[in-house]
């Protein structure tokens, strides 16, 4: 009898269980709908944690800095080197990172078509020279004559006028020599001064174009000394004096910096080109370069890195 009354309770409650959510289930679905939405939009309209950065950024070390962006160069500039004459690229005499004094050869332009030239043209000075002897010598036997008589003043004239014309091909086969040889020695393209070979874009068998090109066929520079060119928004450039003092840093470690020797601002106004992709740069920014001087033992830095740099300047205001 309990057990029956037992079963009765649990029907009657589910019976009253099926009939609540019949009448109520379409409002709690949508207060928990409700209420799970509210959730993810507090949950989105938190603020992201703060990362820590990679590296701590550079500070100023002046009360009052212009800050910008510098880029690495040989002292003297980065010098592109090209070929004066087209042609295939015979040889390469150095390797990136070589030291090569002024004058050095650098690399050579095919040279066979420039020495049979050359040769050709020695030969016909060989031959202009043999002429004017003969020239010079008959000349000379005339002159020696103790009589004039025996010769006519016709044939005179005549040895006279063969000496001079001989004189005067031996000095165009020698002027021509000397054009032959040039042009054989511009196919061996030399180092303008000291330094160092910063970078090869060619290689033996390929075609060397003599004109500018992007990349050059060779970057070269003098590396004992470095340079940074800095970009200065033309906006703060009125706010930095000639022979201002001014820090480097290493981009990715702020701790690595070094004082910097004004050399000279570029006096043109240029657009700015090392872009760094933030927002709020504009693209029609024009900026001031000025180039500072550091030694290169100060950091262990590369041509065409870039630093961080702080100028002293002027109180904005």
């Amino acid at each position: 009898m309990l057990m029956n009354n037992d079963s009765f309770s649990l029907r009657k409650l589910l019976t009253t269980l099926l009939e609540f959510v019949s009448s109520y289930g379409v409002s709690l679905l949508a207060i928990i709908g409700f209420m799970t939405a509210v959730s993810v939009v507090r949950a989105g309209n938190q603020p992201p944690p703060m990362s820590s950065p990679v590296a701590e950024p550079a500070t100023a070390a002046f009360e009052s800095s212009v800050a910008g962006a510098g880029i690495v160069e040989a002292s003297g500039e980065n010098i592109a080197i090209a070929s004066q004459v087209p042609g295939v690229i015979e040889q390469i005499f150095v390797a990136v990172g070589q030291h090569v004094a002024a004058g050095d050869p650098l690399f050579q332009i095919d040279t066979r078509s420039a020495r049979a030239l050359t040769a050709s043209r020695e030969a016909a000075v060989d031959v202009a020279r043999a002429q004017l002897a003969d020239a010079k010598s008959q000349n000379d036997f005339i002159v020696s004559l103790p009589d004039k008589r025996a010769v006519s003043v016709e044939e005179f004239s005549k040895r006279r006028n063969a000496l001079a014309i001989a004189q005067a091909k031996l000095s165009q086969s020698e002027q021509e020599l000397t054009a032959a040889r040039t042009e054989l020695e511009k196919l061996t393209v030399r180092a303008p001064k000291a330094g160092t070979v910063l970078r090869i874009n060619t290689r033996p068998g390929e075609f060397a174009a003599a004109q500018n090109l992007n990349p050059p066929l060779m970057v070269f520079g003098n590396t004992d000394r470095l340079w940074v060119r800095v970009d200065v928004d033309e906006n703060d450039a009125w706010r930095v004096k000639p022979g201002a003092r001014a820090t480097g840093s290493l981009r990715g470690n702020g701790a690595m910096k070094t004082d910097l020797e004004f050399v000279r601002f570029e006096p043109y106004v240029i657009p700015k080109k090392s872009l760094t992709g933030d927002n709020a740069e504009r693209v029609d920014t024009r900026v001031l370069q000025i180039l500072y001087a550091f030694n290169p033992s100060a950091l262990p830095v590369f041509v065409g890195q870039l630093m961080d740099i702080y100028i002293e300047g002027e109180k904005n205001g």
